[in-house]
């Protein structure tokens, strides 16, 4: 049994905290927001972001900070993208040296351009820093069904670690070196997912999805092997995996909102709408920065942004995405 600390006590935090207590651990939760901590004491749990998924007596709420981190093993950090450094800079002060941090969240900070784990090793330099990520809607890991994802990390030895306690008969667990893959996959599949929505909410069909979902998945992989990540990666669980579930998924906020986008609905009115942090909304700017300083071109990202952010139609960016110069798929495969 390990302890374990589950920073942040969002959807994704709760369900993996009971992910956790069903494997035998034991789980504390952490929440900044008082209200939530109350609720989850009382109600056991959260009735806003996962109802319906009961979190066991077992399970230790607190709002303090130094309680959660304490003595454990591994410490969870599911807050959303946006406060990853505030957060890990709350953490500094109660981190013991070499200590296990997973960060379950997906995004990439836009004024640095860092990856979510850069940011929370240039707070926390002293831990031992891994990411977990793949297809899991936390509505869907909550209520036990199965799924699969990959764990990355610098050291084999903490990434099977990390493996054997998450690991369940309903979460399956692959081990992978590229951390560097497997965050851009999750950051920037939420960007191809408000495109995938907004297409939904503009009525158009599964072919322009499939179309998005592909060609998605080329720019994402073009810019990562740019960046130094392996092409595997985006042809895995945290590439095209995650890409086809937040595309598709009901339970998908970014798909949500760029559903709101296509239906006319400002940025700002989708996601005060969905009424959850939209994460692609903060990594498609980001996206754009990494596409400028490593040259590569993203067409599809580059049109959500111009929607997101400069008041184009959601229309007229899918009309430009068609009418762009004529291209060969696959530029290295020869003719004969």
């Amino acid at each position: 049994m390990a302890k374990i600390g589950v920073i942040g006590a969002g959807s994704w935090g709760t369900a993996l905290a009971l992910l956790m207590h069903n494997n035998g651990h034991q789980v504390t939760i952490w929440s900044i927001i008082g209200a939530e901590v109350e609720m989850l004491r009382t109600k056991r749990q959260h009735e806003t972001k996962l109802p319906g998924v009961l979190l066991p007596e077992a399970i230790e709420i607190t709002g303090n900070l130094e309680e959660a981190m304490s003595g454990k093993d591994v410490l969870i950090l599911a807050v959303p993208s946006p406060f990853t450094r505030s957060t890990a800079c709350m953490m500094k002060e109660f981190l013991k040296a070499n200590q296990k941090i997973v960060n379950v969240a997906k995004g990439i900070e836009e004024n640095t351009l860092y990856t979510l784990s850069d940011v929370i090793e240039e707070e926390l330099p002293c831990a031992d820093v891994a990411v977990l990520s793949g297809p899991s809607h936390a509505e869907e890991v909550g209520k036990g069904l199965p799924t699969t994802c990959v764990v990355g990390a610098h050291t084999k030895e903490t990434a099977e670690y990390l493996q054997n306690l998450f690991m369940s008969p309903v979460f399956r667990v692959y081990t992978s070196p590229d951390m560097l893959g497997i965050e851009l996959g999750g950051a920037l599949k939420n960007v191809i997912a408000l495109a995938a929505g907004t297409a939904d909410g503009l009525g158009y069909g599964d072919n322009t999805k499939a179309a998005l979902i592909t060609r998605g998945i080329a720019e994402i992989g073009r810019l990562g092997i740019q960046m130094g990540a392996k092409l595997e990666t985006f042809c895995g669980l945290t590439g095209i995996g995650d890409l086809i579930v937040t595309c598709a998924s009901v339970h998908s906020r970014n798909r949500k909102a760029g559903w709101l986008i296509g239906q006319g609905y400002t940025m700002q009115e989708a996601m005060d709408e969905v009424k959850m942090v939209v994460e692609g909304v903060y990594s498609a700017k980001a996206a754009m920065g990494l596409a400028q300083k490593y040259q590569v071109e993203l067409p599809i990202i580059s049109q959500v942004n111009q929607v997101l952010f400069e008041g184009k139609s959601a229309a007229e960016a899918v009309n430009e995405l068609m009418l762009r110069d004529k291209k060969i798929e696959h530029s290295e495969l020869p003719w004969g």
